[in-house]
């Protein structure tokens, strides 16, 4: 893992609803890339779509993350 995707993974992007978490889940849904997060819990919390430079780098680091180690959802 590089310094750089290391600095960014902080608990509160990594937790469940934060960017990076949001990010990779999107990826992983075959979503299109569309940088936010929650401010608690997915869908359970409100919606965060005004990312500040650094969440949105921690958004993009966990969707490129999936797209290069993680799985893909198997909609068969």
């Amino acid at each position: 893992m590089s310094d750089k995707l290391r600095s960014i993974i902080k608990e509160e992007y990594t937790r469940h609803g934060g960017a990076f978490d949001r990010g990779s889940a999107d990826s992983y849904y075959h979503r299109p890339r569309n940088p936010h997060y929650f401010k608690g819990d997915t869908h359970n919390s409100p919606l965060v779509e005004d990312l500040s430079p650094e969440e949105v780098e921690a958004y993009n680091a966990g969707y490129d993350y999936n797209e290069e180690y993680g799985d893909k959802k198997d909609w068969g």
